[in-house]
Order: C-alpha cells, then structure tokens, then sequence
C-alpha cells in the first residue's frame, strides 16, 4: 500500500513537472514567437515628440501657437517630484519596484477575464508606454505578450525617470492637450512647479478616460476620482494627513469652469502677421516639422506699428464704405425667441462674426432687440445691462433708409463706443453701429536695408477673412508699376531731363486699335522725363517703354522680383499684369536703399527644439562680432554683401524723381512728413484698384485698396484713398525710426535744369520751375531732341482729342532725326493720378 502511494505521488510529480516543463516551453514558444519582429524600444532613447512651435515678436513676447498636439516637452529633471507622485498613485504605485510588468496585477486581470469579465488593461506605467508608442491599443493577447516583452526590454534601456518622463510628455489629457506641460497651461494656466496636490491629482486623474472626466460636464465624476489618487498618494506616503485633508476639501477648479483666465486668451489674436508666417515656414519647412517640430520663430513684426497699420488701412475702408450710405451689417441673424428667455448671450456666442475689430475702439458683437422710428435697442455681448442699450436716428444719418428698412429683431450687429476721444478713450457718449467694409484691401511695410517686415495688414479684420490681400491677391498695380519703365530708360542712357513727346498714339494690337490715353483726357507735348513719372503721364510712358524696349522693361521688373515673368506687351508698361503688395513693396526698398537687392521677410530667426538656429535671415558679415570686447566709442564693422540690382545714381535720379510725385504730382497734398519721402500713386483702369507704394530713407511701405471681386472705386484713386494710408501709418514710423535725406551716390554731379521745359538753367537759378537734377559725370543733357517712341504723328493721327481747345503747335525733331509737328506744352496745373488705358 505504502509502495503504492509514494508510486502515485511520484507519478503525479512526475506529471507536474512534466506540465511544468511543457508549460514552460509553451510560453517561452509564445514568447520567441512574438518577439521576432517587434518594433525597436531603442528608438525610445532619442524620443522627439510633436510639440508647439511659437512664434515671438522682437522683444521677446509670445504672439502665438501652431499645433497638432498641443504638448510641451519637459526634461525628466525638471518634472516635479508632486506630479510623478501623483501619476505613480493612480497608475502604478510599484512603478519603482518592478521591472517592467506587476503579475500580482497581471494574474488578477487573468481571473476576471476567466470569469467572463472584459479583458482590462493591469498595465504598468512601462507597458502604457510601449503601447502608445510602439504598439496599438487593441485590447488583445498578442498585443499584451508584445507589450510585456518590450517593457522588460525597455526597463534594461532607460532608467526609471527617463520612462517615467516619455509616459509625462507623451499621454493624452483631453482637451487636446498631449503631455502634463500642456495640460497644467490649458486646465490651471500654471506651469508645473506652481501646480498644488489637488491640482496634480486633477491630471493624474484623466488619463484612464479624458472624455469622461471633463472638468464641466463631468465635475463629479472628476472630483470623485481626484480625490480617490489624492487617498492613494496619502496611502503611498507621498502626502500627509493633513495635505490630504485640506486639499479633499478644496472644490475642483479649472480655466473651463472660468476659476482661471485662459493661457490663449492672454495672447493677442491671431492675426494675417503670423498667419503668414504659418503659412511661409509650412512651404519651407513642411507642415509635419512647423506643426510638430517645436520651432522657436522670431518674427520682425513691430507690435505697435503693426495695430496701427491695422487702424490706418482700416479707417480708409470704412469711410469709403460709409460714403457709399449703403447698410449690410453682419448678414447674421439669432432667433427672436432667445432674446424673450434669456438665453440670447449664448446664441449670439455661437455666431461666427469678427471680434478681432480695434478701429477707435472696441468693437462689440450685439443682437437688435427693439426696432423704433427714433432709436434701435441693442442686446450688447460681454457688457452689463443695467438698462437697454438704445442707438439713436442720428447715429444712422449717413446710411439711406431708416431703422425698420434696414433692421429687425435679432439681427446681428456690430458696435462701438463713441468718445469724446478719437481713439476710443474719453467720456462715454453713445453707442454707435458698424459694419465692417465690403471693399478690401491691404497694407505692408518693411525695412529698406533688411528687408524685415514690420507691419502687414492682409485686409479690414482677419477674423472675417482669413484671406491675406498682401501676399495672397494678386491685383494689377497700374501707375505704380510705372518707375520700373523709368528706371529701365535711366540705365539706358535717359536722364530726368531727357524730353519725352506727350501726344496721341495708336497701337494695332491684332485684336483691333488701342488708343492709350492720359487720365485727364488731355496731353501735354514735349515734357521732361521727370514729369512723366511725376503727373504719371500714360502716354510719356507708353513712348518710354517703346524707345527702350518692352523686352528690357520686363527683364528689370523681373530682376526686382515684381513678376516671375512678365510678357512685353506695351500695355504692361502701364501696370496692366497682375502682382502682389508684397512684391511691390520689395521692390520699391531697392529705390531706397540705392538699388542693393533686399529680400522682405517675416521672420528674423528659427530655433529647432534644441535651441539650434535652423534659419537666420541676416547673412550680412559682422567682423568684430565674435571678439570679446570693442574698443570704446566704436561699434562693429557690418559688410553688406548683397547683390546690387541697378546703378547708384540710376536708384537716386528715381529716388528723386519719386520725390517730386509727393512734392508736386499725383501725391500731392496727400503725403506730408516730416522727412524726405518718395512715392508713386497707382489707379488702374476705371479705378477697380488704387495704389500707394513711397519711402522714406529707413522704411518703405505699400497700400492696395479694392474690392475682392473687382468693381470701380467711385470717386476712388491712389492719391486719395490709399496715400493717406501711407500718411498715418508713416506719421508714426518716423517718430519711431526716424528718417533722413537720400544718400548720395558718388560719381555724379547736379545741374539746374527747368522743370517744365528740360531747358539748363544758371547755377544760381531759383524758384518754383527750377529743379537739381543729378547726372552721371561726363553725362551732360542733350537740348533740341525729342524721343517719340518712333510712333507716327502729325501725319495719320490726330493732334487733339475730342472736346478740347487746341493748342498752339510748333515742329520739334524726334531722336530718328525727323522734323515733326507736336502740340504745345499744356497748362502745369494739377493733374489727376494716372492709371491703366
């Protein structure tokens, strides 16, 4: 009997060990089997998650985020030991003990799922890693097997911390917020070290279901599953009695529930400034690294030219749009109904209207409540409402029709504060409507010798539309287009005082007789060259453009970067092909600057994630800038080596030339600083587009202003309506970065020439017919001859337009030699902005 039991326990040992052995070499099967092929941990140890990239303006200030995931990374050293107790409380309290898996956890989950319970996770903080880095998140057994195998592995690789920080930076806390940086700015507006238990444990909280544990519409639940990590942190022992007590009882608090302000809404709105530069980085860089690359970006913007270039574009728009008397409003209604219960805020809240609107003032989103015959009662978003908010009948004076034919209930408004002061400060007067313009436009301004952009208005409001007109519209620039023809003829061999026949031409096209024509339906005779450009004379230019060529006008538009290609067709030389603000302005800095080559830009510098320059706009040399000290009283040496587009004094006889269209041109009276400024006035064909493009010695600046689908700007022209852009916006720039007369190039002299005829005058002539005209040494102004663009006349065209008087004409001889009639040189006075014919 005896022989028989211990035969029977030794038969079930054998057995056992059998079962063991065989259950060994089973599992060790399955586990050889899923670790072949399985992604490599080591990758872990240069992890680069996708984070912010931010961009900052010259002083350092923060003006915005770009993103996927909203994360930022922070170092294992610098995560707070408070945070990574809270996270090792809720998800893994023997996160420093085991190596990798918990098999008390990983048993138990194995009961659960035996007794028909579904499958949980019993993952460790490691294994939580591995999945969301290497593995799905499939709740499957080969996925777990996989998970364990490359867990163990990584807890060889990385230290605890290190895992610990990938966990940290990594994991998802709703509100797409990736990682605890992040998420301790978007639920607290803290950094991490200024985080308390309570608020720890509030984040600790969210990873094993964000979306149910939303501060709002889940407060409860959030609170009952803080305060469960705060016990567990007690029980851990990384908190005490008396912490644990006094932070159970704090009630759970967030920027969702309005305890705190809101990170973003401490950032300026975004705006057509770092729009662009979102969308220039994202050509350059690809969006996957300006997304997620974590980018340090340096913009040149100036912030406080940059709002008034906003206010300066915008006060143009809204008076021609006033002028019109014509009320669209917003175009968006709430239901009448929400304004009887109460819960009109919240509708109006919905609405998509722009309320990133500054011009004298604050603008206010508002529903029209009552509609009278003397006053319009208005619901004011964000404003108190101790009693109605009424508009009165004169407030609408310049609009046609009364308040019941362009209002009703629950139309949605825009308004704003009326001031005894212009800028929105002062008494409070009343409530004034607004609306922002249907016509459009845009303003940029830059650095001539950097080519940094310091202020770019793409058009009124940016949250009405998103479409940058600076950099994205591309408009004919007409009469602005015009100095490109005339520093083409400078270089070949022309002066300012070369004479140019003002008369009526005709083309044959192939498509029939174009006819160009002045603005003032008038022509003038033989005029100097410098007024051509000054009155913006269409038909001088014409002649121009046809005595040098069209093929070297295009070449020189190209080389200043105006257009990739231009065809030359003598209409282009009156500005009739297409381009960008931005290029023009680009242009017009090589007049300022004595003709060097600039290329604009938005941004100064990028940093990658590491703090490593990745881009840096300025290549000029600095010889001295890596010594130690300089010696005192001297700076360092700066070497321009930027390629040089066009001749010195070609660049100052433009300059010069530019300077008489303020003076005395189409600019005049429009432009009044207190520097030297050149500019040139652009009103295409039936005023669809007006221009305004000037300079002074330090910055050059550009407006467009025309409707999105273009139609005639009544009453519209480059001299009225955007030269005063230029005028307050340039008001303020000189105060800021000063001015001073155009440099000089040298190898030339001045000579005295009469402005009017192109005669020489003595050295000592004064008055308002005389000008100092600069030429090149050993270049004297040739008298007597007259450039016609070899254009027939006298012979098969008529002299004198239809309507008018006719002057008194005399013979002159053109540059081929022969004699011809031409008309007399018209009156001097004032002429309107020349344009596209």
């Amino acid at each position: 009997m005896f022989r028989f039991i211990l035969g029977f326990i030794g038969s079930i040992f054998s057995w056992l060990t059998l079962a063991v052995l065989m259950g060994a070499i089973t599992l060790g099967a399955i586990f050889w089997m899923y670790s072949r092929d399985l992604p490599s941990h080591e990758q872990l140890a240069t992890y680069q998650p996708a984070m912010i990239s931010r961009i900052y303006s010259g002083e350092g200030a923060l003006m915005d985020e770009f993103a996927t995931e909203r994360r930022l990374y922070t170092p294992p050293e610098q995560i707070p030991d408070l945070v990574k107790w809270a996270f090792i409380s809720a998800e893994d309290k023997n996160f420093y003990q085991h190596r990798g898996y918990d098999l008390r956890g990983m048993v138990a989950a194995a009961l659960q799922a035996a007794q028909g319970a579904r499958l949980r996770g019993a993952s460790t903080i490691t294994q939580q890693v591995m999945k969301n880095f290497l593995l799905s998140s499939d709740r499957s057994f080969e996925r777990k097997i996989k998970e364990l195998i490359l867990a163990t592995r990584l807890e060889q690789t990385l230290s605890k911390d290190e895992i610990l920080a990938l966990y940290l930076n990594e994991i998802f806390l709703g509100q797409n917020s990736f990682g605890v940086t992040a998420a301790a700015q978007t639920y607290f507006n803290k950094t991490l070290d200024q985080l308390a238990p309570h608020e720890a444990a509030m984040l600790a909280a969210m990873p094993q279901a964000p979306s149910k544990y939303h501060p709002v519409t889940s407060k409860e639940r959030l609170t009952q599953r803080r305060d469960f990590v705060l016990k567990e942190m007690l029980e851990n022992g990384f908190i005490d009695e008396a912490t644990y007590r006094a932070e159970v009882a704090l009630p759970l608090r967030s920027v969702q529930n309005g305890d705190y302000p809101s990170f973003r809404a401490t950032l300026p709105p975004r705006d057509y400034f770092t729009d662009e530069i979102r969308r220039q980085l994202s050509r350059n860089f690809g969006e996957d690294e300006f997304f997620g690359g974590g980018l340090t970006i340096r913009a040149t913007v100036d912030p406080d030219l940059q709002i008034v270039a906003a206010h300066a574009l915008q006060k143009s728009l809204e008076a021609y749009d006033r002028d019109r008397r014509q009320w669209r409003g917003t175009g968006k209604t709430i239901d009448p109904a929400t304004l009887d219960d109460g819960t009109w805020e919240a509708a109006l809240a919905e609405v998509s209207v722009a309320r990133d609107i500054t011009l004298d003032g604050q603008w206010f989103v508002a529903v029209v409540d009552q509609v009278g015959d003397q006053a319009l009662t208005l619901k004011i978003e964000g404003q108190p409402e101790p009693n109605p908010w009424d508009v009165p009948r004169d407030d609408i004076g310049w609009m046609t029709g009364s308040f019941t034919d362009n209002f009703t209930r629950g139309d949605v408004v825009h308004v704003r504060r009326m001031t005894k002061g212009e800028d929105g400060s002062g008494d409070f007067i009343r409530w004034t409507l607004r609306q922002v313009p249907e016509v459009e436009g845009a303003f940029m301004a830059m650095d001539v010798n950097t080519g940094r952009v310091i202020a770019m208005q793409g058009g009124f409001s940016y949250q009405h539309s998103v479409f940058n007109r600076a950099t994205q519209a591309t408009r004919q620039p007409g009469s602005s287009f015009k100095p490109f023809v005339y520093a083409a003829a400078l270089d070949s061999g022309f002066t300012p005082a070369s004479i140019i026949i003002d008369a009526p031409i005709e083309i044959e096209t192939g498509g029939g007789i174009w006819r160009p024509k002045n603005a003032s339906n008038k022509f003038y005779g033989p005029s100097p060259l410098r007024t051509g450009i000054e009155q913006s004379r269409n038909l001088m230019t014409v002649r121009v453009a046809q005595e040098v060529g069209m093929e070297v006008v295009a070449s020189y538009a190209e080389r200043f970067g105006v257009y990739d290609h231009l065809d030359p067709f003598l209409a282009n030389a009156l500005g009739s092909s297409e381009t960008t603000l931005f290029k023009m302005v680009a242009a017009y800095a090589m007049f300022a600057n004595g003709g060097e080559r600039v290329e604009p830009t938005l941004v100064d510098r990028v940093q990658d994630r590491m703090g490593r320059t990745i881009y840096r706009h300025d290549q000029r040399i600095c010889e001295e800038c890596d010594l130690l000290r300089i010696p005192p009283g001297e700076g360092p040496t700066i070497i321009s080596n930027r390629e040089r587009v066009m001749n010195a004094i070609t660049a100052y006889q433009l300059t010069s030339m530019l300077q008489g269209v303020v003076q005395r041109g189409t600019a005049a009276g429009a432009i009044n600083l207190p520097v030297p400024t050149a500019g040139k006035t652009g009103t295409t064909n039936d005023s669809k587009d007006v221009w305004f493009v000037g300079f002074t010695s330090n910055v050059v600046a550009g407006c467009y202003i025309g409707f999105d689908r273009p139609q005639t700007l009544i009453g519209g022209s480059g001299g009225g309506t955007c030269a005063p852009v230029f005028q307050r916006f340039m008001t303020e720039a000189v105060e800021k970065y000063g001015g001073g007369r155009f440099r000089v190039p040298p190898g030339g002299h001045f000579i005295k020439i009469d402005r009017y005829s192109g005669a020489r005058l003595p050295d000592d002539a004064t008055g308002d017919y005389v000008v100092a005209e600069y030429f090149r040494d050993g270049e004297e102004p040739v008298f007597g001859v007259a450039f016609d663009g070899g254009f027939a006349m006298g012979s098969n065209l008529p002299l004198f337009l239809p309507g008018e008087i006719d002057p008194e004409t005399r013979e002159s001889t053109t540059a081929t030699g022969d004699l011809t009639v031409i008309p007399d040189r018209a009156d001097t006075g004032s002429v309107a902005a020349g344009g596209l014919y």
